[in-house]
């Protein structure tokens, strides 16, 4: 089948398809697999010679059954967007799909998969939204909640006065729990402000050595970490203190999350990540995010039923979390206009978390730009 038609030097169909990164497969008439380049493989888990004549619908179930359907109209063109799968016997997961007739060949058509990311979304519009209709109601009653709670702590003080030495501890119970909540609302309160903290030019490492030597003196039991990091790497555009906040809390969560494995390890790399931008308004300068910190343990993994949702407010799969802190790391990096996102790499067992921000010099001119635009 020739999908292309050579002339001079253009190289075949097979070798483009072989070089792409996204999974490709190649249907012949009634969804059955001709072929599949090296991504699809990876991500179907068979090789090309297994999947060859099968069903497209008996490799990968997709939870919406009606997407099968339309796809049986091999002359038209479908996207489809954050759809549910499930391919062979892992866990269901989350595909972008498209598929489009091949342009010649009556009944061919040629699919595209890949799983979606929180970097699908840079624009970040609709995430900006659904912070605000979830934290605006903390915003506005935190003040009127914690001024009880200092009332119900100043009581609870006053009673352990009096009372006899064994009933003291559940004075400060009360205490605690007093504290435990104001923690929480100031939490919420980070999540909800909507003014940002000043980003500039700073050394990348410094704020994340600094973060390791919190992290480190906190204990680490027999949790090994290990730095990787890229000396050669510019000065960032971000706000200092929120950055040790953020790797703070992926450091410290990465440390929990391992720490049952057989030999705890805790990955710090740093690098140049090229092709990562991100979207801004109508008419402006797309701001590149090139430089990735990413913090990777090698523990169990995320629960996968709130993988999906890892970013928002409130989900957690720790037994005593409350599900705020990875919704503040979010929320910091966007004010800094960098981004977040996670990933599960099964060959390897390791869950990763990849911040990705711009360079101070990069962000300067993107910045420059806009105003001269402006003006």
């Amino acid at each position: 089948m020739n999908l292309l038609r050579p002339s001079g030097d253009t190289p075949d169909a097979g070798k483009l398809l072989a070089s792409l990164p996204q999974a490709i497969v190649v249907l012949r008439p009634g969804l059955k697999i001709a072929e599949v380049n090296a991504a699809a493989e990876q991500l179907l888990g068979q090789g090309a010679r297994r999947l060859a004549g099968k069903s497209l619908d008996s490799v990968i179930e997709f939870g919406d059954g009606r997407l099968i359907g339309m796809m049986a109209d091999s002359e038209v063109q479908i996207t489809a967007r954050d759809i549910a799968a499930k391919i062979g016997k892992a866990d269901a997961a989350r595909l972008n799909v498209m598929i489009a007739p091949v342009i010649g060949n009556p009944g061919w058509q040629i699919l595209t998969l890949n799983v979606p990311t929180e970097l699908d979304s840079l624009d970040g519009t609709g995430d900006a939204e659904r912070e605000n209709s979830v934290l605006r109601a903390p915003e506005i009653l935190a003040h009127e909640i914690k001024n009880p709670l200092a009332g119900i702590r100043g009581a609870a003080q006053l009673i352990a006065r009096k009372l006899r030495a064994k009933d003291r501890p559940l004075a400060q119970l009360i205490a605690d729990e007093v504290d435990r909540i104001a923690h929480l609302i100031d939490q919420m309160q980070s999540l909800s402000r909507r003014t940002r903290e000043p980003a500039v030019a700073l050394n990348l490492h410094v704020a994340v050595r600094r973060a390791l030597a919190v992290v480190e003196a906190k204990g680490l039991g027999d949790v090994r970490l290990v730095e990787e990091f890229d000396p050669s790497l510019p000065d960032v555009m971000a706000n200092s203190e929120a950055l040790m906040q953020v790797l703070i809390n992926l450091l410290t969560n990465a440390v929990e999350a391992c720490g049952t494995s057989a030999r705890p390890t805790v990955n710090v790399r740093t690098r140049f990540a090229s092709g990562i931008a991100l979207r801004t308004q109508a008419g402006r300068s797309p701001l590149r995010l090139p430089i990735e910190i990413t913090v990777s343990d090698n523990g169990p993994g995320i629960d996968p039923a709130v993988r999906d949702h890892l970013f928002e407010p409130f989900v957690t799969s720790k037994k005593a979390g409350q599900g705020l802190g990875l919704a503040l790391v979010s929320k910091l990096l966007r004010d800094m206009d960098g981004r977040i996102s996670h990933d599960r790499d099964e060959n390897t067992g390791r869950t990763n978390f990849r911040i990705h921000l711009p360079v101070a010099a990069t962000f300067k001119r993107t910045a420059n730009h806009v105003d001269e635009a402006a003006a």
